[in-house]
Formats: structure tokens, C-alpha cells, sequence
């Protein structure tokens, strides 16, 4: 007698993903894990929140391109011939696409910035981050030195990782255990934060998503939501909206690495007592 056979649990259906980061065509692009992570993927809604296509390596340097990147590109088609809508929000690297911001090509919307409401009402601002640059930079030789560095510490992460995957072991990121223990880059972040959280405030919005940092972060502050979908270059990350309108932060094999629910649902006007 055989036994039946197991069926494997039915992918969650997202309400939106958000996407950014992803430095498509540059050295240290996991391009691979992204297009197993798109294959898996159902949702309604797709963001790509900036630097997805690394226009300024490709332009400076020789591109990165082969079979993991054509997966990429194919995943996005197929996603957008299941029924998904794609809206780009081009960032700093792939800054040439602002140019045609406002337009509804075949295959997405390209914005400059936009707002998205989750089902439980919630208002987010949608953007890249690098508007936020003049704030919290240095400048000068510092900021240069760090670029040099930090292309060094990616260099080291690829080849820590190469090495992991052959003795089995799982993904993690030298780069983010890095910053962690140093304090110019937690007071950078703590600044970028900051001037996201303040520019949805001054636009009467309820919180912001947005990438740039290479920080992946979901977390509610002053009533505001804070949300930064990481990146595919060290973090390998991702933002999904449920369909009640909660948030997670998802890791690249899909494992919730932050929650926040969905706000309370609220009382209409008519149900609320009146004072005597």
C-alpha cells in the first residue's frame, strides 16, 4: 500500500511585496537568491523601492550579467503576466529612470515617490532614501574612505559566504555584523531614520518605506511606522504586506524576521457615544 503523498503548504498570497536594493548587474548582487525568492512569490503588488538595476556600476565598471540576472528579469515578467502590478521607484543608482517618472510603461508605473495604503488604512510613503543624503552624510574624505571600505567588507562577505555554502551552512552577513559594533554607522542610520520619519510626518502620512541604508528594519516609532526593506547585496531582504494589512520583514527563504500587526480597525463615527 502506498503512502499518500505530502503536499507541500500553499504559499502566502501578499497583499504587496516591496523590493530594493538589488544592484542588478554589479559584483556583489545575489541575483541568485532573488529570482528563487521571486519564483516563490504571489502578490498583488510589487515595489521595486530604487537601485534595482545598478545603471552607475554598469556605467563604471565591466556589468555582472548572466544566467542568475536573466532569472531575475524572467521572474519579474512572469509575475507581472500572473496578474501583479509593478510600480519602480527609481533610487541614486539607477537615477536615469527618473526621466520617464509619471509614465505607465507596458510592463510597470515608474514614480518618483508614491504613497501606498495598507487594507487597514495605513498611508506610507514610498521612496528610495537617498533624498535624505544631504542629511545625514558626512561628506569630504570620510564618506569616501567608507565607499572604499565598504566595497572591501562586501568583497569579504562574498567569499565568507561562497565558503559557508560549501561546508552547508547558511547565509550571514559579515557587513551587517560589522556595522552593528561600530558607532558612526548606527548614528548614520539612527540620522537617516530620523529624516524618513520626519518627512512622512510633514506630509501627514502614517510611516514610510524605503531601502538605501542596506539596513533591513521594521519598526513603529511615535505612532509612525518605519520600514526599510533591506537590500539583496548584504541583508537579503524583503517587505510584505498581509492581506489585513499587517507588515513582515521576510528573509530571502521566506522566514519572518520582523512583525508589526494591523492597526486596529476603527469605530465608525455613528457606533461612538456621544458625550451628554
Amino acid at each position: 500500500m502506498s503512502l499518500p503523498t505530502r503536499l507541500p503548504p500553499p504559499r502566502p498570497h501578499h497583499r504587496a511585496v516591496f523590493v530594493s536594493d538589488v544592484h542588478l548587474g554589479a559584483k556583489h548582487c545575489h541575483a541568485a537568491e532573488l529570482a528563487t525568492f521571486l519564483d516563490g512569490l504571489r502578490c498583488d503588488r510589487l515595489y521595486l523601492v530604487g537601485d534595482i538595476v545598478d545603471l552607475w556600476w554598469m556605467a563604471q565598471r565591466r556589468a555582472r550579467w548572466g544566467a542568475p540576472q536573466i532569472r531575475v528579469v524572467e521572474a519579474l515578467h512572469a509575475l507581472r503576466r500572473a496578474g501583479t502590478k509593478i510600480v519602480y521607484v527609481p533610487g541614486n543608482h539607477d537615477r536615469a529612470l527618473r526621466r520617464v517618472c509619471g509614465l505607465a510603461l507596458p510592463a510597470m508605473q515608474v514614480r518618483r515617490r508614491t504613497v501606498h495604503e495598507t487594507a487597514d488604512g495605513r498611508r506610507l510613503l514610498v521612496t528610495h532614501g537617498d533624498d535624505y543624503d544631504a542629511i545625514t552624510h558626512f561628506g569630504g574624505l570620510q564618506e569616501r574612505f567608507g565607499d572604499w571600505l565598504y566595497y572591501r567588507i562586501l568583497t569579504g562577505n562574498q567569499w565568507l559566504n561562497r565558503a559557508r555554502r560549501q561546508l552547508g551552512m547558511r547565509y550571514w552577513s559579515l557587513s551587517e555584523f560589522l556595522k552593528q559594533r561600530s558607532g558612526a554607522a548606527e548614528r548614520y542610520i539612527e540620522r537617516f531614520v530620523q529624516a524618513g520619519l520626519d518627512d512622512a510626518r510633514r506630509r501627514g502620512l502614517d510611516g514610510i518605506v524605503c531601502g538605501h541604508i542596506h539596513r533591513a528594519s521594521l519598526v513603529e516609532r511615535d505612532g509612525l511606522v518605519y520600514a526599510n526593506d533591506g537590500d539583496w547585496v548584504e541583508s537579503l531582504t524583503a517587505l510584505a504586506e498581509a492581506q489585513d494589512g499587517s507588515l513582515r520583514l521576510l528573509s530571502h527563504q521566506g522566514e519572518v524576521l520582523a512583525a508589526l500587526p494591523a492597526r486596529d480597525a476603527k469605530v465608525p463615527a455613528a457606533l461612538v457615544p456621544r458625550a451628554a
